[in-house]
């Protein structure tokens, strides 16, 4: 499947909503199956957000070179311009312009985005993790960001919260892509850490666990499980049972790949941490229960 500029070549409202579905879920598996969880409205608006957001990554990542990156960079900026303007709209834009427009996301929150696939074009290491925070922040927590606004909240306060679970996530999707990104040319992650613990770019290159690399993991862990901790406490703002349901469903599927990778001996170098999809159900009977436990309490305070 593709996401080139080809396939958002459509006019009307409708189709253009349907593209949008279809990228998410041949994209984002365990976001399109939490998103079953959300009213349809809803669920229309986050396929939108998603498939421009995947759109825009892929035009950078299927680049030629530098400059066509670059190009292709400066191609989202213009489409974004369109979205958020009242001119004429070229071809693709209308279900992603009625989602911004609707739903009043902050245009700032893309331009976020595409300084975050920005870095990805002139960096491939990271010193400390306040540099890999800040990528972090671009390339997920303003999607978290996004998505509150498309849902709804009753406390600005939340936005911490939600960014904490993008940030949760994109550190998750990094250590367990540890290998596949080398591959790639870059290492996602701190160097002033990899130095503390005693593990090199070698043992990376040449995929070889040891001591030094699980007990770099079991810290990285710990902290990705300690933004999803603090993610789960401004849940309670996001108005809405199935919209909170939701939220806390990709939160609980994304952390249970942390509990992969511990059930793998923390050797993510030759098996790719996956969840099953039995656990995937089991996990959002879990999440229901938990949401409709909260709804009980907060109805009866």
């Amino acid at each position: 499947m593709t996401t080139s500029l080809e396939s958002f070549d459509h006019h009307d409202l409708w189709t253009g909503q349907r593209v949008c579905k279809r990228i998410t879920a041949h994209y984002a598996r365990t976001f399109y199956f939490a998103s079953h969880c959300l009213p349809r409205a809803t669920r229309t608006h986050a396929y939108s957000i998603y498939a421009f957001c995947r759109w825009a990554d892929n035009a950078v990542d299927d680049a030629e070179d530098l400059n066509d990156a670059h190009r292709r960079l400066n191609l989202a900026r213009s489409a974004l311009d369109s979205a958020y303007g009242t001119g004429p709209l070229p071809a693709g834009l209308t279900a992603f312009r009625s989602t911004v427009h609707e739903r009043s996301i902050p245009r700032d929150l893309f331009e976020e985005l595409l300084e975050g696939m920005a870095m990805d074009l002139v960096k491939s290491r990271y010193n400390s993790w306040p540099e890999l925070d800040l990528y972090c922040y671009r390339v997920a927590g303003v999607v978290g960001l996004m998505m509150t606004h498309a849902f709804g909240f009753d406390d600005p306060s939340c936005f911490t919260q939600a960014k904490s679970l993008g940030t949760a996530m994109q550190l998750t999707n990094i250590l367990r892509d540890i290998g596949e990104d080398y591959d790639r040319g870059r290492i996602y992650l701190p160097s002033d850490e990899m130095v503390r613990f005693d593990m090199t770019e070698q043992q990376i290159a040449q995929k070889q666990r040891n001591t030094q690399s699980d007990e770099f993991l079991k810290f990285q862990i710990n902290r990705a499980r300690g933004h999803y901790e603090l993610a789960e406490s401004g849940i309670c703002h996001v108005l809405g049972s199935t919209h909170r349901m939701t939220i806390r469903v990709m939160g609980h599927l994304y952390g249970l790949i942390l509990n992969e990778i511990e059930k793998l001996d923390y050797d993510i170098f030759r098996t790719r941490a996956r969840v099953s999809k039995n656990r995937k159900l089991r996990g959002l009977a879990g999440c229901q229960l938990r949401t409709w436990a909260e709804d009980v309490r907060l109805a009866l305070n």
